[in-house]
């Protein structure tokens, strides 16, 4: 099997554990509007707080979120801007007792880091793997399964 191969079948399980997790109600902070398009585009159906577009700033939106949930996925960008931000959510989240979910963040940035560093790159990543791995059988083929939504191909 290819390393493209075998990147996107790591990819495509990630995210479909992502995708489950979020269509179960855990809200995912990513930094703008353009992440949530990028991951709608990948069959992500949920809650997403956009950090940038937050008014009130990260403590006032994370006391909204202390409401509705235990827990927060953190989605920001993999450069050092996007993991300060990250680290400032973490911090702000767990000082209210919630759990900051940064697994996906590393996981996505150890996958795709080198090559992608937004999470609104994603779906171009996905679809320039998908052409370098050449073409393959159905069975093959990466998939997204969301909860609220037929099976979406990336």
């Amino acid at each position: 099997m290819g390393s493209f191969q075998k990147l996107l079948e790591e990819l495509g399980d990630l995210l479909s554990r992502l995708s489950e997790d979020v269509a179960s109600g855990i809200p995912v902070v990513v930094e703008g509007k353009s992440d949530v398009k990028a991951l709608s585009s990948l069959g992500l159906r949920g809650r997403f707080v956009v950090a940038k577009a937050a008014r009130t700033g990260i403590p006032d939106a994370v006391l909204d979120l202390a409401g509705s949930s235990d827990e927060v996925i953190i989605l920001t960008d993999f450069d050092e801007a996007g993991r300060e931000l990250a680290m400032r959510w973490a911090l702000e989240l767990e000082s209210v007792g919630l759990k900051a979910n940064l697994s996906y963040w590393r996981c996505l940035k150890g996958l795709v880091g080198s090559f992608t560093k937004d999470i609104e790159g994603l779906p171009s990543l996905i679809e320039t793997l998908m052409r370098k791995a050449g073409p393959r059988s159905a069975k093959d083929k990466v998939m997204v399964f969301d909860a609220h939504a037929a099976p979406a191909q990336i």
